[in-house]
């Protein structure tokens, strides 16, 4: 494994794997790797000749009140779990690496971007979009692997992706979770003790909708209120949304729907905002 921190040294290196015929998989992570971010790399080695990691803290995805200087962070812990993983090569960029001094250029989704998660963090998938972007510039891969937590940046990219003719195939692989049901997150090592014991009342609230659905249940305000109602149960967190949008384009959903809808919940305990999704139907 070869720990690269410039872009011109892992452009070159990238091009004579290339000129191999080598097949990229390219896997962006912020850090602070859990078991999720171990199956993204998996999936990228099994689907690709050459796996590239990047580590990279993006600061244009934060809020001016939000945790960039708390974001958890182990550049070693990160670097020995990805080489036993047997990854390639680890793009670790200095800011400045990526974001030039006097830079005025952004990718940003005039609508994906500024609702449900975007609504309440505005700027944030515009931050997302354009250091992906630049990440996507660098690397070149064939392939890249994102989690399905986070949905709605998932379907802004496969969007961005299709829109500026990009030629990547974009990978989600299903939400990995920790043994009680809560999903993955840099973020859970954020939580208090009892707020990590709560927290688990997302994905049981999910749980419920599902077996709503199994049951034959169609009705959005139905599914909603129930998943509301068991998220309320559990004082220690705060709602701050609880969507029901159509899976593909995430247009707002009414009544039955008859195709498949994502749940998506935005939950807060504390300080740290927690995100979890489930597609029904």
């Amino acid at each position: 494994m070869k720990v690269i921190a410039t872009v011109a040294e892992l452009r070159a290196t990238l091009k004579a794997e290339r000129q191999k015929g080598k097949a990229i998989g390219l896997v962006p992570t912020m850090g602070y790797l859990h078991i999720g971010h171990m199956e993204l790399v998996r999936r990228a080695k099994s689907a690709t000749d050459v796996a590239v990691v990047s580590i990279f803290v993006n600061p244009t995805q934060f809020g001016p009140n939000e945790d960039l200087s708390t974001y958890p962070r182990d550049m070693d812990g990160d670097l020995a779990k990805l080489k036993a993983e047997g990854v390639d090569y680890v793009f670790t960029p200095e800011v400045a690496e990526i974001y030039r001094p006097g830079a005025h250029t952004i990718v940003d989704n005039l609508v994906l971007s500024r609702i449900l998660i975007g609504k309440i963090r505005p700027g944030h998938f515009r931050g997302v979009t354009t250091v992906v972007t630049k990440l996507f510039n660098i690397v070149q891969p064939d392939q890249a692997f994102f989690g399905e937590k986070d949905y709605q940046q998932l379907t802004i990219i496969r969007r961005m992706v299709d829109d500026l003719n990009m030629p990547i195939d974009i990978i989600g692989v299903p939400t990995v979770r920790e043994a009680d049901g809560l999903a993955c997150s840099s973020r859970n090592a954020m939580l208090t003790a009892a707020d990590r014991k709560a927290a688990v009342i997302l994905s049981r609230s999910l749980a419920k909708a599902e077996e709503m659905v199994a049951q034959g249940q169609r009705s959005v305000p139905a599914i909603r209120n129930a998943v509301r109602g068991i998220l309320e149960s559990e004082k220690r967190g705060t709602i701050e949304s609880v969507d029901i949008r159509d899976a593909k384009t995430l247009d707002p959903v009414s009544g039955k729907f008859r195709q498949p809808v994502v749940i998506l919940l935005i939950v807060r305990f504390g300080k740290v905002r927690l995100i979890d999704q489930r597609v029904i139907g």
